[in-house]
């Protein structure tokens, strides 16, 4: 679907008129995409970048999963699981998160658009942060014109990492979207983009229903690790 249809199909539904010009906002354009911070080596402490706008503090290598994922490899070291703090943090207590929207212009040009929430501390920020992106903008955001291209009715059925890849397993909504293969792509940058804001991932493999697929769509290969670089 080109990106003509994609605003005529915004606009038969009403939502391109809440859409409005934010030169903030950054186009998604492949190759362009800004350095990922290093991954540290397994077992040692995560450093947050100075150089960063949005630095993110150390976060859990691993999560409890919601649902089975596929057997590790033997090859593959298994990865320590940090310890929990000593002090746990106060009841209440939240940190900024980074999320990605999308926002289409008024020449139905596909934008790539972060927001920051402040999210509750707990020991699975990875799935709280996938839970709150799939809740879709709030009210506010849609009033700034932001819309999310993630299927309606996709659920997140587990979420772990491994190494430096993030496994997340979605139901199989995820795998229809109306809009084509710019919709598909916006909605595995939304992803992408969201979770690689943690400074121990960096590349995200999509699962359906627990399993690998090769593709989204027809032509979106997804069977492998995918990154901010990989359209």
């Amino acid at each position: 679907m080109s990106a003509p249809r994609i605003r005529t199909t915004l606009e038969n539904t009403g939502l391109l008129e809440r859409l409005s010009q934010n030169n903030e906002n950054e186009t998604v354009n492949p190759g362009t995409s800004p350095a990922i911070p290093p991954v540290q080596p397994s077992g040692s402490p995560i450093v947050e970048n100075p150089a960063s706008e949005n630095p993110v503090s150390p976060e859990l290598p691993a999560e409890e999963p919601l649902a089975a994922l596929p057997p590790e490899d033997p090859r593959t070291p298994a990865v320590p699981v940090a310890a929990q703090p000593v002090n746990p943090p106060p009841a209440g207590a939240s940190r900024d998160r980074m999320f990605y929207f999308i926002r289409v212009d008024g020449d139905g040009a596909i934008l790539r658009s972060p927001v920051t929430r402040a999210v509750k501390v707990s020991n699975s920020p990875l799935t709280d942060t996938l839970r709150i992106l799939l809740q879709g903008p709030t009210a506010e955001e849609q009033r700034r014109g932001l819309i999310t291209l993630i299927p309606p009715g996709t659920k997140l059925l587990s979420a772990q990492v491994r190494g430096s890849t993030a496994y997340i397993s979605f139901s199989e909504e995820f795998q229809f979207n109306t809009y084509g293969m710019e919709g598909y792509v916006a909605q595995l940058r939304e992803i992408i983009w969201t979770v690689t804001e943690f400074p121990n991932i960096a590349d995200v493999q999509i699962l359906i229903e627990g399993r690998i697929v090769e593709y989204l769509g027809e032509r979106i290969k997804i069977g492998s690790p995918l990154s901010r670089t990989s359209f």
